[in-house]
């Protein structure tokens, strides 16, 4: 609960369930988002099974990130906030 409650944590899940899946897609995906921040959260998301890293051997090299079976999990039980805080949302 304390890594999904981290700043930018959600937003960047939520990014990877909308399909980015590299570094640049995610952060223009997330507004306000810090290069530095994006990577520190990244690796935690990893860290914690949320987030799968793969490096793709090309040139240039080619960085992809992916949601696991346990973040796909994680973003079934984020759902129902999701739906609410769009539909409560005063414009």
């Amino acid at each position: 609960m304390e890594l999904v409650g981290r700043r930018w944590s959600g937003a960047i899940v939520l990014a990877l369930s909308f399909g980015a899946s590299r570094f640049g897609e995610i952060l223009a995906l997330v507004d306000g988002l810090s290069d530095r921040l994006l990577s520190q959260r990244l690796k935690e998301l990893e860290a914690e099974g949320i987030v799968v890293r793969t490096v793709v051997p090309s040139t240039p090299v080619q960085i992809l990130y992916g949601l696991t079976d346990r973040g796909q999990d994680l973003m079934t039980v984020l759902q129902p906030l999701i739906d609410w805080g769009l539909e409560s949302r005063t414009d």
